[in-house]
């Protein structure tokens, strides 16, 4: 049974910092690219950043700067580090399992991110 576990949502003040993390299990880690998709209330779900197998990344034009995506193989884990946050930043944080290979794609359930004063 393939899971992806998100953490490490929560409520920030603008210019904050938070870290997401996304534990996959079920699937061989490696074989798969990684992605962060957010969705605000009203708002159509987009991507935020993606890490290929081989480490590559992407980020939206709207959090380039500031916005990390990393990948630990050992660990099964995908982190997102987000800095200088802002308001427009708020929305629900999911992570995607894809594999270009067989086009298998797998979600996590969510974490909330909330940046306000």
């Amino acid at each position: 049974q393939v899971q992806l576990v998100e953490s490490g949502g929560g409520l920030v003040q603008p210019g904050g910092s938070l870290r997401l993390s996304c534990a996959a299990s079920g699937i061989i880690f490696r074989f798969y690219a990684m992605d962060w998709y957010r969705q605000a209330p009203g708002k159509q779900r987009e991507l935020v950043a993606s890490i290929t197998r081989d480490f590559g990344t992407n980020y939206a034009d709207s959090v380039m700067g500031r916005f990390t995506i990393s990948r630990d193989n050992a660990k099964n884990t995908v982190y997102l580090q987000m800095n200088s946050l802002k308001p427009e930043d708020t929305a629900v944080y999911y992570c995607n399992a894809r594999n270009d290979f067989n086009k298998n794609n797998y979600w996590g359930q969510g974490t909330q991110v909330t940046v306000s004063s």
